[in-house]
């Protein structure tokens, strides 16, 4: 009996190291990735060699364990690249850039949902590739439910929202203005609220989300003509 317990054992421990290779290989070839992912987090000028070396292991990291992880990582670092004005590639190679992370953002959320982060991401890639339109709105919202009191999130947030305003049902739009006047309320440093400002339309929304403050109003004013002064 010993030896057949021996022979389990042994089998056992085979079986756990095939099935657990794929995830140590996967980490092992996404940890290759890890500076240069922080370079753009931290928004250091990216350079392509070490973009494009990165994305290779991002290739063979999600190859060997495709989770949902690894594809989101995958696809922060593809959509940054893409959206990198000192890249020196082309128009065509950023489009495809953008589409694969699109597809790896696709698969990542629907495994994995509760990321507001990367819904953000979602939404300014489909922006970029799209324009304006209700896809930009549908992942923005699952962003804004899905973390909204990041308050990093939230200049990017409100661009795309001044963006893609037309897109917006009026129940929606109802929740986005409340949610827009919680921030304001929140937010210690307010600037980014005048620098998301482009249009007359734009400064229309913002004064009609911060309606029931009339301090709010002035405040605003004043970081308007300070951003024109710039």
């Amino acid at each position: 009996m010993a030896w057949i317990l021996r022979a389990i054992l042994g089998a056992g421990s085979a079986a756990l190291l095939y099935l657990a290779w794929p995830v140590a290989a996967g980490a092992l070839e996404a940890q290759k990735a890890d500076s240069v992912v922080f370079e753009l987090r931290t928004r250091q000028p990216l350079k392509l060699p070490a973009v494009l070396a990165a994305l290779q292991a991002l290739d063979r990291a999600v190859e060997a364990d495709p989770v949902a992880g690894r594809r989101l990582k995958r696809a922060e670092l593809l959509a940054g690249a893409a959206l990198a004005a000192n890249l020196p590639v082309s128009s065509e190679q950023r489009t495809a850039w953008l589409k694969k992370a699109e597809s790896d953002l696709e698969f990542g959320l629907t495994n994995d949902p509760a990321r507001g982060i990367a819904w953000a991401q979602l939404a300014s890639v489909r922006q970029a590739l799209y324009g304006a339109s209700a896809k930009v709105v549908a992942a923005l919202l699952m962003s804004i439910e899905t973390a909204p009191m990041l308050n990093t999130l939230w200049p990017p947030r409100l661009q795309l929202i001044l963006d893609n305003w037309r897109f917006f049902t009026p129940e929606e739009r109802e929740r986005i203005v409340s949610h827009v006047a919680a921030t304001w309320r929140l937010s210690s440093d307010r600037r980014w609220f005048a620098d998301a400002i482009h249009s007359p339309i734009d400064e229309l929304f913002l004064r009609h989300a911060l309606a029931d403050d009339q301090n709010a109003w002035d405040e605003l004013q004043k970081l308007i003509m300070n951003a024109k002064k710039k």
